[in-house]
């Protein structure tokens, strides 16, 4: 969903556009209030140039995920918010609503729970870094299907809880895991790895869908927007 808008006028530069960081906090205190009340978390507010307007992306999560129809109604929300306020000033911009990209770190408690049944990469704190399924998590730790590597596996201090012949990332004869928990003080900023079949798809190709694509392909649900 694109929007045009004017504005008017808050502290700005010569051409009527507030700087980018002026932008951003004016936009999260504007938005997250009513984001939150729909039951969504604000994820990211960003503004960037685009042509002769300024991209206005804000990105949205939820336990349950987000829906195409979720995204029309925050659209319109985020929308008549912007039109009712100063916040872009003068310039024209463009606004785009939508949910987080598989690349999006994992660094908040919700993260790692929204990441439950993925394979996920973290630096630990200690050292070296940990490949696993994620298990569970709650808002102090996270349980991993760790995949033994060998050197650098078995580093942090996080609990085993037991091991076995898990269905890793090589499918049901994939690699030796062992389930550890880790409190999120021991891990940093995680990131959820792209399968191209994910853990507990069918392994059956004609199961996969009529298009065949990578379980990853679709992870962002979002308005389109086309800048000039």
């Amino acid at each position: 969903m694109s929007v045009e808008s004017g504005g008017g006028s808050a502290q700005r530069s010569s051409d009527g556009r507030p700087s980018r960081d002026q932008a951003v906090s004016a936009l999260i205190a504007l938005l997250e209030p009513a984001v939150a009340e729909a039951g969504f978390d604000l994820e990211e507010v960003d503004v960037r140039p685009a042509g002769r307007r300024r991209l206005v992306k804000i990105v949205v999560d939820a336990d349950g995920g987000v829906s195409l129809d979720d995204v029309a109604t925050l659209s319109q929300t985020a929308s008549d918010l912007l039109d009712g306020s100063n916040v872009m000033g003068t310039s024209p911009y463009v606004l785009e609503v939508t949910s987080p990209g598989v690349d999006r770190p994992l660094t908040e408690p919700r993260h790692w729970r929204r990441a439950v049944g993925r394979l996920v990469v973290a630096p630990l704190t200690a050292g070296g870094q940990i490949e696993g399924r994620v298990v569970e998590a709650d808002e102090t730790a996270v349980v991993l299907d760790v995949v033994a590597k060998g050197k650098g596996a078995g580093k942090g201090s996080g609990k085993a809880q037991g091991a076995g012949k898990g269905k890793g990332p090589g499918g049901p004869k994939g690699p030796k895991t062992t389930r550890r928990r880790f409190g999120l003080d021991e891990l940093g900023r995680g990131r959820v790895q792209v399968e191209f079949r994910r853990h507990g798809d069918a392994t059956d190709a004609g199961d996969a869908g009529d298009s065949g694509a990578p379980a990853d392909e679709a992870e962002e649900t979002r308005s389109p927007a086309e800048p000039d």
